[in-house]
């Protein structure tokens, strides 16, 4: 089931699914709407989940499931899987493909292939304090503190 995001406890699960383009503002209004059908209709073993999501920059997706009230389970995480292919396939993007990085150039956010951000850092070109997405957090509360991060503080600390 469906619940605003702000009501959703700091330690619900997250997954974070980023775009390898910007979505159009119209685009966001159709995915908004097709979370919510998808949210208010999500299971895990004839339970209803209570679940939420955010889109933020008009390229992340990040759904949570408060497991407080019912846990997810491999058949439902499956099915979330299947919502983010569909959306993968009407939408012409990648979505799944965790080899990707993320970071803010300015206001701008950049997409690169992990080893384009590799030869950036060797290069100088994006440094320790560049701002990246830390897609690697599990709950609402380290997204919230650690999800937008300069590099250095991140897994990604590894190419400096």
């Amino acid at each position: 089931m469906y619940i605003p995001f702000e009501n959703i406890p700091t330690e619900s699960r997250i997954w974070i699914y980023q775009s390898n383009r910007k979505f159009t503002d119209d685009e966001v209004a159709e995915i908004e709407n097709d979370l919510i059908e998808f949210l208010n209709n999500w299971s895990a073993h004839g339970a209803s989940l209570e679940s939420s999501f955010q889109l933020k920059y008009n390229r992340f997706i990040i759904l949570t499931v408060n497991q407080e009230v019912h846990a997810t389970t491999g058949c439902s995480i499956d099915a979330s899987v299947v919502f983010i292919q569909n959306l993968e396939q009407k939408y012409n993007v990648d979505l799944l493909d965790k080899m990707n990085v993320a970071f803010k150039q300015g206001e701008y956010i950049t997409y690169k292939t992990l080893l384009e951000f590799k030869k950036l850092a060797k290069e100088k070109a994006v440094s320790e304090n560049t701002i990246v997405f830390n897609n690697l957090v599990t709950t609402i509360e380290e997204w919230s503190e650690n999800w937008e991060v300069p590099a250095m503080d991140s897994w990604h600390s590894r190419f400096f």
